[in-house]
């Protein structure tokens, strides 16, 4: 194992590669109050199709990112942020992470945790948030671009917080530019739980995928990982039940 939106309320079937990132940076983006002035911003991502992994050719790719074509069938909202440390504290009451600071992305949770975090986020508001899947994940990271990372082929401390940027440990979320979508530290700063089972990928064109398998996947690579770990089509995966104090989460939302 390796170490480990849009257009305002689009319902239609978009081809990602094809959207216009003028077009996307104002998306739909719905704010929720979770008390004592805490609030939560989702931004919703429009169905679309795109080809999830990575060509033969990009530096640093694994045998796991095989390309093949993925449909998404249906828009969802994507954090606009990592979950933080105020938010979790609001729903949860605690905070497990090692580096402190309401700002910064939560660390220390297992995706069992996330789960608990859920069901309760779920009971206090109308509901419908979860974990995005991996497809979802690489989709709106990705923001309509085929290169390695959403801002080009090339990744410097300027443009996230990962191991070259000699800060070594988390900052606070929305630190650097966001994608198209709007959504902000999708390569670097701590990795994301997804909602799959983390399992080698098909070679054909699948619709609306989730893996099945042993460990739950992650995403996005983290503040102690080089450059090529926060690639948009980089994959690991943890058991479910490991904490760590390089791993976080971002919420999505079925509209």
């Amino acid at each position: 194992m390796k170490r480990i939106l849009g257009i305002a309320m689009v319902l239609g079937l978009i081809s990602a590669s094809s959207v216009n990132a003028q077009q996307v940076k104002a998306g739909k983006t719905d704010v929720i109050d979770l008390g004592e002035g805490v609030k939560l911003e989702m931004v919703l991502v429009p169905a679309g199709k795109f080809k999830i992994g990575s060509p033969a050719s990009e530096k640093g790719r694994s045998d796991d990112e095989t390309q093949h074509e993925v449909t998404l069938t249906k828009p969802f909202y994507m954090g606009k942020h990592e979950v933080t440390q105020d938010q979790y504290e609001a729903v949860m009451g605690k905070n497990r992470s090692s580096t402190k600071g309401a700002k910064l992305p939560v660390t220390r949770v297992s995706w069992e945790d996330c789960q608990e975090f859920i069901k309760k986020l779920n009971a206090k508001t109308n509901g419908g948030y979860r974990l995005p899947t991996e497809s979802e994940w690489e989709y709106a990271c990705r923001a309509g671009t085929t290169t390695a990372y959403s801002f080009g082929d090339k990744i410097t401390p300027k443009d996230a917080n990962y191991e070259d940027s000699k800060i070594a440990k988390p900052v606070a979320v929305g630190s650097y530019k966001p994608n198209a979508f709007g959504l902000y530290d999708m390569h670097g700063n701590v990795w994301e739980w997804c909602e799959d089972w983390y399992a080698a990928y098909p070679r054909e064109s699948v619709i609306d995928p989730k893996g099945p398998a042993k460990f739950r996947g992650l995403r996005g690579g983290s503040f102690y990982l080089n450059g090529s770990e926060a690639r948009s089509s980089n994959r690991d995966s943890y058991s479910p039940t490991i904490r760590y104090y390089g791993v976080g989460f971002r919420l999505a939302r079925t509209p």
